[in-house]
C-alpha cells in the first residue's frame, strides 16, 4: 500500500498543510475570548452575554463534527477539510462589520458549524494515509498546529484591537486566513486510501453505535473528556488565584500565560513520536503524570513554582492529547472521521463539564479544590488507560492491533 511516510517530500507537505489548518482553525476559534471586555462594553451586555460569543461557538462545534464527520464519509475528506477553513476565513471577515451583537452571535455559530469540517476529518485523513510507523508523529505535528493556532489568535486580535480596533483585528486574521486556506488546497496530498460512499443515514447512524459499543474505543473517549475537562479548569480559574493577593497581577500578564501553550506544540510531536517506538500505553500514562505533577506545583504560594507547574501540566496535556487521538484512529477500523468525531465531541464536552464543575470546587475550596478536582479526572484517566490496555490484549489475538 502506498502509505505516506516520514521523511518524504510527500509526508512534509502533507503534514504543513495540516498544520497550518489546524492553526487558523483554532486561531478563528478562540478569536473573541480576548475581546468579551471589548463587547461587554461596545454593545452594552453583561460579561455573561459577551461570552456567548465563544461558548455558542464551542457548543455548534461540538454537535457539528459528528454530522460534518459522518458527511465525509460520502463527501471525502480533502473536499470538506477545504470548504470548512475557506468558509471559516470568510466568516471571520464577514465578523469586522458586524452592526451589532446578535449578528457577531448568528456568524460564530456558523462558525462553529463550519469549524467541524477539520479537526475530525483531519485525524480521520492521517489515519489513512499516513504509514502506521509515522502516524504518531504526524499526529502530533497536526495538534501541535492547533496549539500555535489557539494561541496566535488570542495575541493577534489582542494586539491589533490594542492599536487599531478589534474589527481591524477581525479584517487581518481573515486575510490570513483565505491565504492559508489557498496554500493548504495546494499542499495537501488527495487521498489515495479512501473509498466513497453514498450518504446513508441508516447505516452512518448504525456504524456511529458501533463505535460508542467498542469497549476501546469507549476508555479513548472517556479519556479524551477527563483529559480536556481538567486542562479548560486549570486555564479558568489560575487567572482567578492570580490576580487576587498575594500576587495581585493585572488581566494583560495574566493573558500572557497562554504563550505557555508553546511548549504543547513540542510535547505533542515529541510524544507522539516517544508512542510510535515504545508503545502508546506507557506514554500516555507518563503524560498523565507529568500533568499531576503539574497540577500538585501550583498549589505552592512560590509565583515561580506556580508557572512552572502550569508550564508542567500544559506539555503533559499536550502530549496526553497527541498519543489519545492518533489512538483513535490507530483503532477505529471503519468510519474513521466519525470516531475521531466522536473522540473530539467528548473533548468539548468535557471542557464544558470540567469547566463548570472546577467553578463549584473553586467557589467552596479555593485553589486547593480545583487541583482536587483535576487529580480526580487524571486518576480517572489512568484507570481508563489500564482498562484499555486490557481490552486490547484481549483483542490482539483475533485482530492483530497493536499497543
Amino acid at each position: 500500500m502506498d502509505f505516506i511516510q516520514k521523511g518524504t517530500k510527500t509526508f512534509r507537505k502533507a503534514n504543513w498543510a495540516l498544520f497550518l489548518a489546524g492553526f487558523i482553525t483554532f486561531a478563528n476559534l478562540y478569536i473573541t475570548q480576548p475581546l468579551l471586555p471589548t463587547f461587554a462594553k461596545e454593545f452594552h451586555v453583561s460579561p455573561a452575554v459577551a461570552s456567548l460569543s465563544l461558548s455558542v461557538t464551542t457548543f455548534a462545534l461540538s454537535i457539528s463534527m459528528i454530522i460534518v464527520g459522518s458527511l465525509s464519509e460520502a463527501w471525502g475528506r480533502k473536499s470538506l477539510m477545504t470548504m470548512s477553513i475557506f468558509a471559516a476565513s470568510i466568516l471571520t471577515l464577514a465578523l469586522a462589520f458586524s452592526p451589532n451583537f446578535e449578528t457577531i452571535l448568528v456568524l460564530r455559530v456558523l462558525q462553529g458549524v463550519v469549524f467541524a469540517g477539520l479537526p475530525a476529518i483531519a485525524m480521520a485523513y492521517l489515519g489513512e494515509e499516513i504509514d502506521p510507523s509515522s502516524l504518531g508523529i504526524a499526529m502530533g505535528l497536526y495538534i501541535s498546529g492547533n496549539s500555535v493556532g489557539g494561541l496566535s489568535g488570542r495575541v493577534i486580535i489582542g494586539t491589533l484591537t490594542d492599536h487599531y480596533n478589534w474589527q481591524v483585528g477581525m479584517l487581518v486574521l481573515g486575510v490570513i486566513s483565505l491565504i492559508i486556506s489557498v496554500l493548504f488546497v495546494w499542499m495537501l496530498p488527495n487521498s489515495k486510501h479512501f473509498t466513497a460512499r453514498p450518504l446513508q443515514i441508516k447505516a452512518l447512524t448504525k456504524s456511529l453505535l458501533q463505535h460508542l459499543k467498542d469497549p476501546s474505543m469507549l476508555c479513548l473517549f472517556g479519556i479524551s473528556f477527563v483529559l480536556m475537562g481538567s486542562f479548560v479548569t486549570l486555564y479558568n480559574y489560575i487567572g482567578f488565584k492570580l490576580m487576587a493577593p498575594p500576587y495581585n497581577l493585572s488581566a494583560t500578564i495574566v493573558g500572557w500565560i497562554f504563550v505557555i501553550y508553546l511548549v504543547g506544540t513540542f510535547s505533542s510531536a515529541w510524544f507522539g513520536s516517544l508512542a510510535d517506538q515504545y508503545g502508546r500505553q506507557k506514554m500516555l500514562l507518563l503524560s498523565i503524570a507529568i500533568m499531576f505533577t503539574g497540577a500538585i506545583l501550583t498549589i505552592n504560594g512560590l509565583l515561580s513554582l506556580k508557572i512552572i507547574g502550569i508550564t508542567t501540566f500544559t506539555f503533559g496535556f499536550f502530549a496526553a492529547h497527541s498519543i489519545a487521538s492518533g489512538w483513535v484512529s490507530k483503532r477505529a477500523t471503519h468510519d474513521k472521521a466519525q470516531a475521531s468525531s466522536l473522540y473530539l465531541f467528548f473533548y468539548y464536552f468535557g471542557s464544558s463539564v470540567g469547566g463548570t464543575v472546577g467553578g463549584i470546587f473553586w467557589m467552596h475550596y479555593g485553589w486547593v479544590g480545583v487541583v482536587a478536582m483535576i487529580a480526580i479526572f487524571l486518576i480517572i484517566a489512568c484507570l481508563l488507560s489500564f482498562l484499555l490496555k486490557g481490552i486490547i490484549g484481549k483483542q490482539s489475538v483475533a485482530t492483530g492491533h497493536l499497543l
